[in-house]
């Protein structure tokens, strides 16, 4: 069999097994998406303020532009010619909200993820890393040359056994987690994990807030803002691309951190660096995020909602977010009621194996602060009166 037969065998499997991807054709307009000439309300986006589709934003930031300020390339990695001065206002800037030492930029979330682990470990190296972490982590792992044990999720009773069996073995062990978890929706108690941190002298904290930024705290930073824990934390790492309405990711860290991943982190060296253009419309909307409290607000109100709604309808929901997965089971049934929702006119997707674990197919809902309060009652009584019988 050569590799063209292998690879349509194996696409041939997927989609007997109702696993089989494509990239969906569509239209985006504001809160909506066009498919087939069908409009549907997008609960699938990331866009967890609603600013990616504010218009008035946009015209905004454009009238601070002129031909010298809109740069559309970088040109080359940071460490050459392509840290211009925008980078560092970025950072700055992120480091005034955060209290911080230091910060530093990086072209996504999953370069962040990816760079980050593989240059601070080595073979004296234990990571303790939750069960449910995303793929960019698991990955970072993979590159790594730490030793790596996955504990069972959010179970901090293991993490500390697994801290005071392992922690006179090595040099220095990381706990890595994230905030809000992607799949599930559900969070990481943070207190807890700095409460464990603490206890040994060789441990430190790495935690992933994509899903938290911009939409919890006081000021829009995260859930270690709002846990109160910003300086406990080594590595507080954010990602751009979901509520900041832009592309990128960041590192709340020490000047020292910093500086080491400067000399050391291969996703940071070996890249081209993000458009001048790009970096100056995420500052334009950093410093817009601590003033979207009621945005926050909304986004809360309406994610309890949908939470309420489908326990009340006996579906499994260990959300605490704004991310609320419908656990349906089998891929088949989750992309059927894909389909039926999508009729009714709301664009949610179903996310199977590997993305999650074999009979936890779901309908991932991904609520953004740009719906409102009656949309999600008349998902809840779709999901009620008409889900039931798929």
């Amino acid at each position: 069999m050569n590799a063209t037969e292998y690879m349509r065998k194996q696409l041939q499997e997927l989609k007997e097994q109702s696993n089989l991807r494509s990239l969906p054709q569509m239209v985006h307009d504001g809160r909506y998406v066009v498919i087939d000439n069908k409009r549907m309300l997008n609960l699938s986006s990331n866009d967890y303020l609603g600013l990616a589709t504010d218009r008035g934003l946009r015209e905004e930031f454009l009238r601070t532009l002129t031909a010298e300020t809109f740069l559309p390339t970088s040109s080359s990695s940071r460490l050459l010619t392509g840290n211009f001065n925008v980078y560092e206002e970025l950072e700055a800037e992120l480091a005034k909200l955060f209290g911080s030492e230091a910060t530093l930029v990086f072209n996504s979330g999953y370069h962040a993820n990816t760079g980050i682990l593989p240059a601070v470990s080595d073979t004296q190296t234990l990571i303790l890393a939750d069960k449910l972490v995303h793929a960019s982590i698991i990955d970072g792992i993979r590159l790594s040359a730490a030793r790596c044990i996955r504990y069972r999720h959010n179970d901090t009773g293991q993490l500390e056994r697994l801290l005071k069996e392992h922690h006179t073995s090595y040099r220095q062990i990381i706990i890595v987690t994230e905030s809000i978890f992607s799949m599930d929706g559900d969070m990481a108690d943070l207190q807890k994990l700095v409460e464990l941190k603490h206890a040994c002298n060789n441990v430190l904290l790495y935690v992933d807030e994509a899903h938290a930024f911009g939409v919890r705290g006081k000021y829009g930073l995260g859930c270690a803002e709002e846990s109160g824990c910003i300086r406990d934390i080594d590595f507080l790492v954010g990602t751009f691309g979901k509520a900041a309405a832009s592309a990128g990711a960041y590192l709340v860290c020490s000047r020292v951190t910093r500086e080491y991943l400067v000399n050391r982190m291969r996703t940071l060296i070996f890249t081209t660096a993000l458009p001048p253009i790009n970096i100056a419309w995420t500052l334009f909307i950093v410093r817009k995020l601590p003033f979207m409290q009621e945005e926050r607000q909304h986004l809360t109100h309406i994610s309890q909602l949908l939470r309420e709604a489908l326990q009340a309808n006996g579906y499994e929901c260990p959300s605490a977010s704004h991310i609320a997965p419908m656990i349906i089971g089998a891929s088949a049934d989750a992309i059927r009621c894909a389909e039926e929702l999508q009729r009714h006119g709301f664009y949610a997707l179903p996310v199977r194996p590997p993305t999650v674990p074999a009979g936890t197919s779901r309908i991932r809902f991904s609520l953004t602060a740009e719906i409102k309060e009656e949309e999600i009652r008349e998902l809840a009584h779709l999901i009620g009166a008409t889900l039931q019988s798929i």
